[in-house]
């Protein structure tokens, strides 16, 4: 019953809405002058609507609402025009005005509109139908508004038709700056491109990318959305939800849309930035309701409503979070504000609007300061055309209080752009005389203006747009509860930047960045963003960079290979790492190990040296080559020392000397020994074959010179064509292993396989003569030190093929000290053995008789080997041979059996066998 009640009651006062009876009714204020300029201004938020919500007869309804900005923009323009009247801008010429109320509607705007196209002095504001208008003379040569976008793009077409250039002081849609449907716009701000570039560029800088927006349901806020979904999309911000409102108050839909709204901020918990295009009516109820839910985001506030004292004045405002403004730059408005100061109704000629505001203020003359915005705007009561009340105070302060210089700025801007293309056709004309010229011919001047206002350079664009920039500013709870506005920024729309006028204003700018608002959380460096299921892409998971990549900045998305060979990354790293270079160093625990067994060599082949030279006159070194010992001690003391060369930073020049050094120096080695096995072979032999052959072979200088002359060969041929060079070793993650590159495995290979042949030979020939006298075995050793070179490059092959690191050199290194300590051990430490612990067979009387006694045995063999042949031939019996005794010696190349027969041993064969061991 109380909610019928409440109907009807109200549908009784809206059916007692009058409408404008005269069409004079219809004018907010007006000046006359020689040249008369139009004004449309929104001084109400809306119409008052029938009780069917939608209007039954073409009638002008009234307006309810009343908006003290859209008011002071008006006082504004009539403040300029008088400021230029009373200077000498436009010498002779006064200028006149007629500002119309639009009430934020279309409608309104239009039917203003139409009274400014009519004819000039006009009875009854007669608009005739022509097909060219060049020579029309309109009521006014131009327009300055409208406040908001819709309606200025409904009115822009209308004047189309005549082109009476439309100024407008801050309809902001981007749509207008096309001048194919808009020819005759132009305005004093940026267009909604800059603006809403601005927003998404502060929303980046603070780290958000999850965010909702609110607009209104037409083409400004349409348009307004757009521009801004295209802005955030080049810098990967996601909008999480749009939301529109319808623009009209009268629309019975507004309420519902909120409450949706509300529901659809509510559900969305990790949104906490919205972008909001509204108008400060639809703004306020949203905040109502917002309030009342208790919910606290970040709000950031197109030019419409970012200064808006009706929306900052609503009780407890604070509580919906911080408010990031954009306002239009603003200038110096001292003299408006004295303007405010001082306004008396009695200096216009004719002001309705400022009638009713004292109206309003009269009403509300018991409220409080910061109570008396509210009640200016609450009070939906009819205009009162015709009606005179006498105030006595207009609260001068409160009006001057609600100033927001960027739209005061831009609508002082709009009025001297005008004047400024006036008196550049006024110079050679006449232009006290209303045909001087037409709207159009005003429009061309007006977008080729030039001027300096407040120290700033003036001029429109080619799409007719000024672009000043933008303040941004952000509100602040003052110590009395109200809302203060502090400008924290500038925005250069020209270079796309922010500018701070202090460090401390740049640091609350910053200091946004601790607001969240994001799909996901950030992902941190060392890290990159794996697109989820979610359609946006703002909506990820985080996942550490793989190995060797990395990401050095929040939320990338992709991970940077690292790209030098010499740097890596391990897995989540945040920047790449120079690679630590490897070799094997003289102070690694191996290498010192390694280098000590080496050095023991050289002490053992000094050791050895001077033994021999102490004992160079006995038997046992004369058997040994004598002078020749000393030629494979210091070339196995070359040996030794090639292998120092594989420890340490590795060099172009200690990569040739190694393998050339031990190359060269073993072949001497192994083909000193091999002669000293063919000495050993020829000395032994008896068959006349073979011996010739070793004669031939036996030439010690030709011999040993050849062998190692065919090394060098090999080794220069290498170091000409696939000389070994320094060589980084990328495969390791962490590390590059600084090592020696053969240059040709090839080569490498052939010259450890000419080493390989030689050591085979003598093997070959040492094997052939180890069944020697126990003081002259030599040959047996020999063989043993050829079978330790072998097993030792044998092994080296898979195990050189299969190591990998720093450690590589070192197994050659081995190979190479154990080929050297075979060697220098089986040939020499025997000899050694005779010299210190078995002096007494290293006498020339022991030496001979072992001789005699090898030889007779030798003899006596041989002789055997005759009469057996003999016996073969003539056919006796094998059994009449008596032997004494028989030793078997068996052998991979010759065998013989020994029988010692001594009756049958001649003294030719005795003295032939002595003569040749001693020539040994």
């Amino acid at each position: 019953m109380a909610l019928t009640g409440l109907v009807i009651t109200l549908g009784t006062l809206l059916s007692g809405i009058h409408c404008c009876v005269n069409p004079d009714d219809f004018l907010g204020a007006k000046s006359h002058g020689d040249i008369i300029i139009g004004g449309l201004f929104a001084v109400h938020g809306k119409m008052m609507s029938s009780a069917s919500g939608y209007p039954k007869k073409p009638a002008i309804q009234n307006c309810a609402g009343f908006e003290l900005q859209g008011f002071v923009q008006m006082l504004a323009m009539s403040h300029t025009m008088e400021m230029l009247n009373n200077s000498s801008f436009i010498p002779g010429i006064k200028l006149g005005y007629e500002i119309y109320d639009t009430c934020s509607e279309p409608t309104l705007a239009m039917a203003a509109t139409m009274k400014f196209l009519s004819s000039y002095n006009s009875t009854y504001d007669i608009l005739k139908f022509s097909c060219n208008y060049t020579n029309h003379t309109p009521k006014v040569k131009a327009i300055i508004g409208a406040s908001y976008s819709e309606v200025s793009i409904a009115v822009s077409r209308l004047l189309n038709i005549q082109l009476i250039p439309l100024v407008s002081h801050s309809s902001s849609a981007e749509i207008l700056s096309d001048k194919l449907r808009f020819p005759a716009f132009v305005r004093t701000i940026s267009n909604d491109a800059y603006q809403t570039r601005a927003m998404a560029k502060l929303i980046y800088k603070s780290g958000w990318n999850w965010i909702g927006i609110i607009a209104m349901d037409d083409d400004y806020g349409r348009s307004a959305v757009q521009s801004f979904g295209a802005q955030s999309m080049d810098i990967n911000i996601c909008i999480a939800f749009k939301e529109f409102i319808p623009s009209h108050l009268s629309d019975t839909t507004v309420q519902l849309k909120i409450d949706e709204t509300v529901k659809k901020i509510l559900k969305e918990t990790r949104v906490n930035v919205i972008v909001s295009f509204l108008k400060p009516t639809l703004v306020t109820k949203l905040f109502e309701q917002v309030i009342e839910k208790k919910i606290q985001k970040t709000w950031i506030a197109s030019d419409s409503w970012a200064a808006a004292t009706l929306i900052s004045s609503i009780p407890n405002i604070y509580t919906v979070g911080p408010v990031i403004g954009f306002l239009f730059k603003s200038g110096d408005t001292t003299s408006f504000t004295n303007y405010l100061k001082d306004l008396n109704p009695q200096h216009f000629e004719m002001n309705r609007l400022l009638d009713q505001y004292s109206e309003l203020l009269y009403d509300c003359q018991d409220m409080k300061q910061n109570e008396l915005y509210n009640c200016i705007s609450d009070s939906s009561k009819e205009t009162v055309f015709g009606i005179k009340r006498r105030i006595k105070l207009l609260r001068k302060d409160f009006l001057s209080a609600t100033v927001h210089p960027g739209f005061v700025y831009s609508t002082q801007l709009a009025v001297i752009a005008i004047a400024h293309a006036i008196r550049d056709i006024c110079v050679n004309r006449n232009c006290t005389n209303p045909t001087a010229f037409a709207p159009w011919e005003l429009l061309q001047s007006i977008k080729t203006v030039n001027f300096t206002f407040g120290g700033k350079n003036i001029y429109f664009d080619s799409s007719g747009d000024a672009n000043t920039g933008y303040d941004v500013l952000i509100w602040k709870k003052g110590s009395n509860g109200n809302i203060n506005l502090t400008y924290i920024a500038e925005y250069d729309s020209q270079n796309d930047k922010f500018t701070f006028k202090n460090k401390e204003k740049e640091a609350e700018f910053r200091h946004l960045k601790k607001i969240q608002s994001r799909c996901s959380d950030q992902c941190k460096p060392g890290e990159m963003k794996k697109t989820s299921t979610s359609l946006h892409t703002c909506c990820y998971e985080c996942v550490p960079c793989p190995e060797n990549h990395y990401s050095n900045k929040p939320d990338m998305g992709f991970c940077i290979p690292c790209e030098n060979k010499t740097y890596w990354a391990p897995a989540g790293s945040a920047m790449c790492r120079q690679k630590k270079i490897q070799y094997l160093r003289w102070n690694d625990g191996f290498a010192i190990v390694l280098l000590i067994i080496s050095f023991l060599g050289i002490i053992l082949i000094f050791a050895i040296a001077i033994l021999f030279t102490k004992n160079f006159d006995t038997p046992v070194v004369k058997a040994s080559g004598g002078t020749l010992c000393y030629v494979i001690l210091f070339f196995i003391f070359s040996s030794f020392v090639s292998a120092a060369f594989f420890i340490g930073k590795p060099e172009d020049f200690k990569c040739k000397v190694r393998q050339t050094l031990f190359g060269v120096s073993f072949t001497v080695v192994v083909a000193c020994i091999l002669l000293k096995s063919i000495k050993i072979l020829l000395a032994f032999s008896f068959e006349p074959r073979i011996q010739s052959f070793l004669k031939c072979l036996y030439k010690p200088i030709t011999l040993v010179c050849t062998c190692t002359g065919i090394q060098v060969t090999i080794c220069t041929l290498w170091l000409l064509f696939w000389s070994p060079h320094i060589k980084m070793n990328f495969s390791l993650h962490q590390t590059i292993i600084l090592e020696c590159d053969e240059g040709s495995a090839v080569a490498f290979g052939v010259m450890l396989g000419y080493i390989a042949v030689l050591a085979f030979i003598c093997f070959i020939f040492a094997f052939k003569c180890r069944k020697l006298p126990e003081n002259y075995n030599e040959a047996k050793f020999i063989t043993f030190g050829m079978l330790i070179y072998f097993i030792a490059w044998i092994t080296f092959i898979p195990v050189y093929a299969t190591t990998f690191g720093i450690y590589l050199p070192a197994v050659e290194m081995i190979v190479i000290l154990i080929s050297s300590y075979g060697i220098l051990t089986c040939t020499f430490l025997p000899k050694c053995y005779i010299m210190v612990y078995k002096q007494d067979t290293n006498t020339k009387t022991a030496f001979l008789n072992m001789i005699y006694k090898y030889s007779s045995k030798s003899a006596g063999s041989l002789a055997v080997s005759h009469i057996s042949v003999s016996s073969i031939d003539s056919g006796a019996p094998i059994s009449d041979i008596h032997p004494v005794s028989s030793v078997s010696c068996i052998s991979n190349s010759f065998s013989f059996q020994e029988r010692l027969v001594a009756a049958e041993i001649t003294s030719r064969y005795t003295s032939h066998t002595r003569r040749r061991l001693s020539s040994i």
